[in-house]
């Protein structure tokens, strides 16, 4: 994104064309994907769940060997107050985890920090509360930990605020056609530069030959 800003900013001042170009063609071709994803998003709504879901259950597996990812998954997890992808029982596929009387980690059978249930009083956070939660039947390890998946928790999330999301992208995509607009004027603002001088150096080179 900051190249392609570049591309803009250089190009409107220093009236370079084919930057204006690349950066207006660029927004343009970055405006039509997120029209066409969007669409297809909507008509195609249980595939893109499908996937979305795909996709989860493969950063849970790769929790802990990412540190960037680890983290995405930690906000999801306590922004949402979710654990997994359908339920707490899906952190059984991340070797870490994964409750089997052969895995030697201190972790087996339990749950990453972000699926625990805080309490407001507490002073000190015990980064453990997931301990053996796995191993729990769900009335006994809701009282520690969230036993409800992610995804259902987004899609809910993504239905009530609705109009948020809706608004955000519409003004993301109002923003992007305003910068092509501005791109496609700045283009025609030095054709008319250009074509004045190349006037004005005929009628000069016309002067010099009378």
């Amino acid at each position: 994104m900051l190249t392609i800003t570049f591309f803009g900013c250089f190009g409107a001042l220093r009236n370079a064309s084919a930057l204006l170009k690349l950066f207006s063609g660029i927004l343009l071709a970055i405006f039509l994907l997120q029209i066409t994803a969007g669409v297809l998003g909507f008509l195609y709504s249980d595939l893109v769940l499908e996937r979305t879901e795909q996709l989860m259950k493969k950063a849970i597996v790769r929790y802990r060997d990412d540190m960037d990812l680890e983290n995405v998954i930690d906000f999801i997890q306590k922004k949402f107050q979710c654990c997994g992808v359908e339920s707490y029982k899906d952190w059984h596929h991340n070797v870490y985890f994964q409750c089997e009387e052969t895995n030697p980690s201190l972790e087996a059978c339990g749950v990453p920090f972000s699926c625990c249930k805080r309490n407001k009083t507490e002073t000190v956070f015990n980064t453990m509360c997931g301990y053996e939660t796995q191993s729990m039947e769900e009335a006994e390890a809701k009282e520690d930990v969230f036993i409800i998946g992610c995804l259902d928790n987004i899609v809910h999330w993504g239905k009530k605020n609705l109009r948020l999301v809706g608004g955000m992208t519409i003004g993301l995509l109002c923003l992007e056609l305003c910068m092509i607009c501005l791109a496609s004027a700045q283009l025609s603002r030095i054709k008319k530069i250009n074509k004045k001088k190349e006037l004005l150096s005929l009628r000069n080179s016309y002067r010099q030959q009378r």
